[in-house]
């Protein structure tokens, strides 16, 4: 291939999966990925078809950033070349308003009751699907009568906070979060981030909501690097001055999380900063011990592992998604967010949890989604969830377990099928177990899981905050 094809970084990388074969068969099910790649370099060993420049672009739009692939490397190269290909060729109308999910939201919400009425017309609904690249077996979500953000302005959770120095804040007993609600809970499903909020205050912690952008998320899977960057620029900007006034930064989405605390930071440690802020030698790259690739160095107490720049210098480089901003801002941004979840879970460890919770009858069962899953938080949910009597949880779905959704790749309809046969797996564990109801802390699992079953799916954050209105037998504060 041409080394100056945009496509050549796909390539790269499906090449290099060719040569290691590891995920054949352990990445089969759950990623729509790799079934694709292997089927592409038999073809092309076995019956000498090439492959095509068109091949790689199916294969890159496939890639949805879970995380569960074992190599960092090939999920960035496939998204990396993408990028490279919308930049010489453009972006697609109907992939631009689906990633844009901010935009869509802000829209829908400025006329929620119209914009509902008109999409209640099958015509209108299948218009709108087709212009958009939907698939017409998927609906369309209802927009709410009130964004997020708009209920947080009203209840003054945005007002303006004049900072104070971090050490007068972190002397005060009472926690303080900032709270990034996200495109989805912040217009599609307001009653998770109202709920997030209510279960916070129902913990004597303060929240503030502060000025947010989308992630970044939607825009960096579909290659558009320019929006992607500019988004996590300024949030990057407004969550440090949090952090530097004492607030500890939360999330609800793990998408959001997964961005910040793994994506975010990767590769920053390579950096010309951040080698001279730990005084590495003028030849030597000094690698952070909490590498798995070092877990014998580790198992030693090293706190870093020296090696020699000359030969691992253009191996071993901030190259990554997010390298053209700081590296040290990106790196003290992922140290600082905290999942919701595993922020409340810290509380109740250290018993600072509010635990008055009013009883819910029901079998649930909760599944912990991917992005959750990779940020190294284990599950915290199930543990706090396991606090309200009389209500019944299990776990259901293994580490490789996928509900096939992969933010909004299942709504097109060049995947919709696709997107059926990873989740079905999972579908399947969850009928088996015959649940009342579903639990899962990711929103675009919520609507895959009821695109499919019959069944309510609840953020943890809903149930919290419904056992605690409960318990105490009282309305929101905010009401």
């Amino acid at each position: 291939m041409n080394p100056d094809a945009p496509e050549k970084r796909i390539r790269d990388a499906l090449d290099a999966c060719a040569d290691c074969d590891t995920c054949r068969f352990l990445m089969d099910e759950s990623c729509p990925v790799f079934p694709k790649l292997y089927g592409l370099y038999d073809r092309e060993r076995e019956e000498g078809c090439p492959v095509l420049a068109k091949d790689l672009r199916e294969l890159s739009d496939r890639c949805t950033l879970c995380g569960l692939c074992p190599c960092p490397n090939i999920r960035e190269d496939l998204i990396q070349g993408k990028t490279a290909v919308v930049r010489k060729k453009g972006m697609p109308l109907s992939i631009r308003l689906l990633a844009d999910v901010q935009r869509f939201g802000r829209w829908g919400t400025k006329m929620p009751k119209l914009y509902n009425r008109i999409l209640s017309i099958p015509f209108f609904a299948g218009l709108a699907k087709r212009i958009a690249g939907i698939h017409q077996d998927r609906s369309l979500p209802q927009m709410p009568a009130q964004s997020f953000f708009a209920w947080a302005q009203n209840q003054g959770l945005d007002r303006t906070i004049e900072l104070k120095s971090s050490g007068d804040l972190k002397s005060s007993e009472k926690p303080k979060a900032a709270y990034f609600a996200g495109c989805t809970a912040g217009y599609l499903f307001p009653e998770v981030a109202k709920a997030a909020v209510e279960v916070m205050l129902r913990n004597n912690i303060t929240v503030h909501v502060p000025p947010q952008q989308c992630c970044g998320m939607p825009t960096l899977l579909e290659g558009d690097d320019t929006t992607s960057l500019e988004w996590a620029g300024f949030n990057l900007d407004n969550l440090l001055k949090m952090i530097e006034s004492g607030f500890d930064i939360v999330c609800s989405c793990p998408t959001c999380g997964f961005l910040f605390t793994v994506l975010l930071s990767e590769k920053a440690a390579y950096s010309r900063d951040y080698q001279e802020s730990i005084g590495a030698g003028p030849d030597e790259i000094r690698v952070p011990g909490t590498s798995p690739a070092f877990s014998k160095e580790l198992s030693k107490g090293a706190a870093f592992i020296s090696l020699r720049k000359s030969l691992y210098r253009n191996i071993l480089k901030d190259d990554g998604f997010f390298s053209s901003l700081p590296p040290l801002a990106r790196m003290e941004l992922s140290t600082h967010v905290s999942d919701l979840g595993a922020y409340l879970d810290r509380l109740h460890r250290k018993g600072r949890l509010n635990t008055d919770f009013g009883p819910i009858q029901g079998r649930y069962v909760y599944f912990a989604p991917c992005h959750q899953r990779e940020q190294g938080i284990k599950s915290p949910y199930p543990n706090l969830l396991a606090q309200i009597p009389a209500l019944s949880v299990r776990s259901v779905g293994g580490s490789l377990d996928c509900c096939g959704m992969g933010g909004s790749l299942g709504l097109k309809k060049g995947f919709h099928r696709e997107s059926l046969r990873i989740g079905e797996p999972l579908i399947e564990k969850i009928r088996r177990t015959d649940p009342e109801a579903i639990i899962t802390d990711c929103l675009s699992c919520r609507l895959q899981f009821t695109h499919l079953l019959p069944l309510p799916v609840y953020h943890p954050l809903e149930l919290l905050f419904q056992s605690y209105t409960a318990f105490f037998e009282i309305s929101s504060p905010f009401d």
